[in-house]
This record gives C-alpha cells, structure tokens and sequence, in this order.
C-alpha cells in the first residue's frame, strides 16, 4: 500500500521518523522536511521507500556506490552541518531525557584518514556463492565489497586479502569473521570462525599471508605466519597488538580521546584507568603521573606491561588483569587513587560507577561509545554526588549514529 508523509526529524539511528495515519514509521536514508512515497505492506512500522517525491535542500550525493546496500553508514547524503547538529542533538537529547543539566561542546571531527580496522564478513549465499565483505543493511546478507572509501589509505589491500583468506577456508563451509587492523608495518589479520583445519590449509594461509605481505595473520589468535610483530605509536610508546586487540577507529578518534583525557587529568598524581585495552590514555597519562591500569584482557594487559618497559620518560605504571564487571574496584581499593579514568564496552560500567559513586575519589574522567549507558552511569556518580562538568562528543564513526563521549566528574 503506498503512502505519502513527510519526515519530521532524523531518529538516533539515523531513520527519518515521519507520522503515517496515526502510527509512527522510520525509514532510512530520508531526511528532515522531506515528502516521501512509502510502501507499508511489509513492516508497517519500517516501510519501503519507493520514492522522494520533494527533496531536502540538505540532501547531497552520497560518495560510495555502495551506499544504501551496504549497512556500514546511514548518513551520507546529508549536508556537514546538519549532519553534525544532529549528532550533537543525540547526546544533548539522551543526557536531557536522563535529566541531566550540562554543557554539550560542538562535536568535535575525529575520523581523520579513515577507520584503521575492519571486520570483513564471509558467507555463501542462498546461491551457494562466497561473497565477501560486510553485511547488508538490516539483514545478515553479505554485500562484496570491491572497495571501501571510508578506510585509512593503510588499510589498502585488506579486502583483497580477506578474499583470499576466505577462498583457502571456502571447503569449511563456515562463516567467517576476518579482522584487519592497520598496524604501523603493515595489515595484522586474525580469522574466525574456521573451526579446525588440516595442515595443508594451514600451509596454504601462510602462502596468502606472504603474497599479500601481511605483518601478521593469526587464526582465532593462533599464530599462522608472522613477517614481524604488528606494532601501533601510542604516544611515546609502541604497543605489539595482540591479536584480534581492540583500538579506537581511527588513529585521529584515539588522539582526540587521548587528548581530552589528558586535558581532564591535568593535576593528578596517581591514576587508575579502568578498561585500559593495551594502553592508549595509560601510557600518555604516565608521562606526568603515575597509572595503575586494569582490563579483562590478559593479553591486552601484557602487551601494555610490555610498552612500558621498553619507553624512556614514564612515571611508574603498574597493569593488571582482572573483570571489572565480575571485580570492580570496591571504595577501599579507590582510596589510593586521586583520578580515575574508565573507558568501558559499550554496555557501560554500571558494577565499577557505583562504587565510584560511593567514594571519595576527587575527579572521575568518563568515556563512553554509547550516549545512553553513559547517561546511566553519569546519573549514578551526580547522584552519588559529583558533579559533572561539560561533555564533548567525539566523532569517529562519521556517517553512522555512533558517537564518543568525554566527561569529567568532580566532587
């Protein structure tokens, strides 16, 4: 059945919203102030757009021809500023509607070259074909992606490589998820989802990782072929990646984050930093104070232990492993802390903030990748009663809804 509405606004995520006879519809890829023809005889509350009847003026030309296939952005075909208003507008309406009163700083862009690190998908098709690349957009179909423009220039050639990889692993008949990370010398690529191989595959990898001369390929964290360790600068330090490691995005997110981090720590004398990953605010932090850093992961956590003994210039930095979710640290722990820093998933720190909340730690520095499980956190640390001074959000994930987030907390 077609409809004609006109969009009201951009949704958080990234769905124009228009109101369709007393029932409200998202529809992606639509913008504010648009007339647009719908068809609802699918999901009525996510119609089909058939077509734009009246254009925004903010519309622009999206800049991938795999735009609106692929599911990686939602936002291309908006004009700079609006787009970044709206962003903005996610975190000012999220912190709002959690009732919390602060200052929202202009976003500040953090893509920079591009995104550092990949997870190409590869699938057979109802088809029986292997297709390689990402997922389509709202469904778990496989679009092949021949090249993607968002990608930093050092991620060149990992799409190729992930084809090859998938083709040596194409008799498992499996899913599989390869990772790629752009390390300072050259592409680390850790495999999952193979299961069990013989070791004439494993041979034949160890040819694809030299013909694509990959710094290091690893499947599910065992080692394949390593031409030499994949490191990344983190500030004065290098960090060896441990496989399948988490980074930022992109290497302008981490050192805009980074700097903000910095900025928020100005004073302090001994810091805690709380789901450090292999290090990158622990060891800028260590430059001025001293740093006690704590993660889940072990290997993040010895790759970090590592960088530290091999940089000149820091203050002590002690790491350790341990869960915070499972073990935050309690308010006696804290006691020896004058800063706190913490970074978590995406599903925030609730267990770790409430007991920061019940502690006398003078100033807490949040970061967050998600506006609405940090507005959670924030409320406990206000109403355990800090106070929370202005945010900024972080752009590194342009052309999608996702957004960084630095806060800092004083009592």
């Amino acid at each position: 059945m077609a409809e004609t509405v006109t969009i009201d606004h951009v949704g958080h995520r990234g769905d124009g919203v228009a109101s369709a006879h007393g029932r409200t519809v998202y529809v992606p890829y639509t913008l504010p102030g648009e007339t647009i023809e719908i068809d609802s005889s699918g999901d009525p509350e996510r119609p089909h757009l058939q077509r734009i009847v009246q254009p925004s003026p903010a519309r622009i030309a999206p800049f991938c021809d795999y735009f609106e296939k692929c599911g990686g952005c939602a936002v291309q075909h908006w004009q700079d500023d609006a787009y970044r208003a709206w962003k903005r507008k996610i975190v000012v309406d999220t912190l709002a509607q959690a009732g919390i009163a602060c200052e929202v700083a202009e976003i500040v862009d953090a893509h920079g070259l591009g995104r550092r690190r990949v997870t190409v998908h590869a699938r057979r098709g109802a088809d029986g074909e292997l297709r390689t690349g990402f997922a389509a957009a709202g469904s778990h179909a496989i679009v092949a992606i021949a090249d993607c423009p968002i990608l930093d220039p050092a991620l060149r050639g990992a799409l190729d490589a992930a084809r090859a990889v998938a083709e040596v692993l194409k008799p498992t008949n499996k899913p599989l998820d390869i990772q790629i990370t752009a390390a300072d010398n050259g592409l680390d690529v850790d495999v999952r989802g193979s299961g069990q191989v013989a070791t004439a595959t494993i041979a034949a990898l160890s040819r694809i990782a030299e013909k694509h001369r990959l710094a290091r390929l690893t499947r599910q964290g065992e080692l394949v072929l390593m031409r030499s360790p994949p490191i990344v600068t983190m500030g004065s330090a290098q960090v060896t990646l441990p496989p399948g490691s988490f980074l930022q995005a992109t290497a302008a997110g981490e050192a805009t984050l980074a700097a903000l981090v910095q900025d928020r720590c100005k004073r302090a004398k001994h810091i805690a930093d709380l789901f450090c990953g292999v290090g990158p605010f622990a060891l800028r932090l260590a430059v001025g104070a001293r740093v006690t850093a704590f993660d889940s992961d072990a290997g993040a956590i010895a790759a970090l232990q590592k960088a530290v003994t091999a940089t000149k210039g820091l203050k002590p930095v002690k790491a350790e492993a341990r869960d915070l979710f499972r073990r935050p640290l309690v308010v006696q722990e804290l006691r020896d802390y004058d800063t706190i820093v913490f970074d978590p998933p995406r599903q925030g720190a609730q267990a770790q903030v409430t007991q920061l909340a019940a502690s006398k730690v003078p100033t807490v520095v949040a970061v967050s990748c998600n506006v609405a499980t940090f507005a959670r956190d924030a409320k406990i640390l206000i109403d355990g009663g800090y106070r929370i001074g202005g945010v900024t959000p972080v752009d590194q994930f342009r052309h999608t809804p996702h957004v960084e987030l630095v806060a800092r907390f004083t009592r």
